[in-house]
């Protein structure tokens, strides 16, 4: 559902352009620089990297269609995505159960349009959709060997690594389709040779197969194997030898893959493991010719029903959030955030354990183990018993992944909340914070700049608070999920939900409501302890001036993390002294928000709103937390507490 929202939002955003900047989209043909405005050669373009006969076929085609060009193309693109879609789902591997076969369809449909391949299509007007298409035509739709070589042979004549899925359809049987693939496009790249020779020799000469044509190898929007090398610092002969070298490696063990799961009977995943191997082997693989990667989610992985989400849940998010949403801005992790479309292909190619159908655990795979639910007072509660109280750890990785993307989307509601700069939502920030301030001045709590000097007075205690301030908001909510996550996973899952809810809850005070914390009220005379005195013509906000919304106060997330770790330590616990401890952490944020600047009391007061109701959404949707149940043994005896599971879902 949330997959098919973003969708119809994307379609919308997309035909709601305006007629006069509809066509500016559209960069490849008709911009600046586009085929259509440059005379001569289509390479004379710096847009156009295709080859000479999809010049040689979409471009007049495109010039007779320029006055209608907005919608015709976004028309045109939209109906080639659904087209996927559909037969995408209906070439799932057998059997199908019937909710597989209702959703399939849509919730392909949907993806395709969140994808960035997709997206970048859209804006760039490239051509890249067809060709994966024509293969899936050609493989599942089209009866005959001759006609879906045919079709396979003209996709490979737009983009020659297509010419991968001859060895494909050779070793499995498909010597036919096989041929006509290599006679097809050898017929059409003659054909485009003769009728542009010129351009035909760019291409295939001078440029290697394209290799040059558009930005540099070393752009990042090059996810192949050629540009991470690039992109490494390697160049001339040893770069060039070791692609080679590389790429054979892949080519050779990716395609023994995907035969493997072709005669399998997985005839889709097998496609996307050899357009996976197009995308490495490849010297060139812009960002709209990727789509090969997420049809490789429908592999299935792991033994464990647990486990079967981590895969579609990690190439989802590859192929519909930028690299640097999941990845934090790091030196250390730059070659990894920089090709981490090609490590996904690469995965998915040569080293993914996607099932065989004949394994055991393909169709059943180990069921999940639950908690015995609860009893609670409301019948309706939980009101989605199917989420249950799982026992087992959860998948680390795609856990890190979410946690990851979670607070990439945090900073960007953050920022977004005033426009997209600090200083864009100033005029209203300081206005709530007046309001704050007198709504605290009549419930007599208006203690800020009181304790603000007070602590200013006394060097250690300043010294102190600043440091907490700075140090303690990632540090105990992240050691707190790390030794759930391994002592306690069932109450990891608990504690999880009801942080991530809290937070959520948050991002909406913080779009609704952006507030101007006491340091960067201009008159109130509070010292910012941290970031030192302001000059309220430009204020300083700190080491994040540019990337963070610091008018997002309200309510503090500061104190309802540290509130959320103290409930949680207090709760769980096994020893008296550690929840105090627990405690303590709650009451040291709160002083330290207050006496350095950063937060208003009832921003506190926001923050503890945000975590109940947090805990209190917890409880409605999954029901009570898994209790230790006192379990028999031999001789009567009563054991240590431990949760009792069942197996498969918790009955409602």
């Amino acid at each position: 559902m949330i997959a098919a929202i973003l969708a119809i939002r994307q379609v919308t955003a997309v035909l709601s352009t305006p007629e006069g900047e509809r066509l500016t989209d559209l960069e490849t043909w008709v911009g600046t620089n586009g085929v259509l405005h440059v005379k001569g050669s289509l390479y004379d373009s710096t847009q156009f990297t295709g080859t000479p006969f999809g010049g040689l076929v979409l471009k007049p085609l495109t010039r007779a269609a320029e006055q209608a060009l907005g919608w015709a193309w976004t028309f045109g693109t939209l109906s080639l995505v659904v087209a996927l879609g559909l037969i995408a789902a209906r070439a799932l591997p057998k059997p199908v159960s019937r909710r597989t076969s209702l959703l399939a369809a849509p919730v392909a449909i949907s993806l395709l349009m969140l994808s960035l391949p997709v997206r970048n299509t859209l804006y760039l007007g490239q051509t890249s959709i067809i060709p994966v298409l024509l293969v899936l035509l050609g493989c599942f739709v089209v009866r005959g060997e001759r006609a879906s070589g045919v079709l396979i042979g003209l996709a490979a004549a737009l983009q020659p690594t297509v010419l991968l899925f001859a060895p494909l359809l050779w070793f499995t049987g498909r010597r036919g389709a096989a041929r006509s693939t290599g006679i097809t496009f050898a017929a059409l790249t003659a054909l485009a040779w003769a009728a542009m020779p010129h351009d035909s020799y760019t291409y295939w000469v001078h440029h290697l197969a394209g290799v040059g044509l558009g930005k540099d190898a070393d752009d990042l929007a090059n996810q192949s194997l050629h540009g991470a090398l690039l992109r490494l610092g390697l160049t001339g002969p040893l770069e060039i030898g070791l692609f080679l070298l590389l790429g054979a490696a892949v080519a050779v063990l990716g395609l023994r893959r995907a035969v493997r799961y072709a005669k399998d009977g997985q005839l889709l995943l097998a496609v996307a493991l050899t357009g996976c191997v197009a995308v490495a082997v490849s010297p060139t693989t812009w960002q709209h010719q990727l789509l090969w990667v997420l049809l490789a989610v429908v592999g299935r992985v792991g033994r464990k029903t647990s486990d079967r989400y981590m895969w579609p849940v990690a190439v989802i998010l590859v192929m519909t959030l930028p690299a640097k949403m999941m990845l934090p801005n790091m030196a250390v992790v730059y070659p990894l955030r920089d090709n981490v479309v090609l490590l996904a292909a690469l995965a998915a190619a040569t080293v993914v354990p996607f099932l065989s159908r004949t394994s055991e655990h393909y169709r059943k795979p180990i069921p999940t183990e639950y908690a015995q639910p609860v009893p609670t007072r409301f019948k309706r509660v939980p009101l989605l018993p199917f989420l249950g109280r799982v026992l087992t750890r959860p998948n680390l990785l795609l856990e890190l992944i979410l946690i990851r993307v979670g607070y990439s989307a945090y900073q960007q509601v953050r920022l977004a909340a005033t426009g997209g700069t600090n200083a864009g939502g100033r005029a209203t920030a300081e206005h709530h914070g007046d309001q704050i301030l007198a709504i605290e001045r009549f419930l007599h709590i208006d203690i800020e700049h009181w304790a603000n000097h007070a602590v200013v007075k006394v060097g250690f205690l300043r010294d102190f608070l600043d440091f907490y301030y700075e140090s303690f908001h990632f540090v105990v909510p992240l050691t707190v999920l790390g030794v759930l996550y391994a002592r306690r996973p069932a109450d990891y899952r608990w504690a999880r939900s009801a942080l991530g809810f809290a937070t959520l809850l948050a991002l909406v005070g913080f779009w609704l409501y952006p507030l101007a914390p006491p340091r960067l009220m201009p008159g109130l005379g509070v010292i910012d302890t941290v970031h030192g005195v302001q000059d309220f013509s430009k204020p300083d906000y700190g080491t994040l001036t540019a990337l963070t919304n610091q008018y997002a106060a309200m309510p503090s997330l500061h104190f309802g993390w540290s509130l959320w770790c103290g409930l949680v330590i207090a709760i769980l616990a096994p020893k008296w002294w550690m929840k105090a401890l627990g405690l303590l952490h709650p009451f040291f944020t709160v002083s330290a928000i207050v006496a350095t600047g950063n937060h208003w009391v009832l921003d506190a007061v926001g923050g503890a709103a945000v975590v109940g109701a947090g805990f209190g959404l917890t409880y409605v949707f999954q029901g009570p937390r898994p209790r230790a149940l006192m379990k028999p043994v031999d001789g009567g005896a009563v054991s240590t507490k431990v949760p009792v599971p069942v197996t498969g879902r918790t009955p409602s």
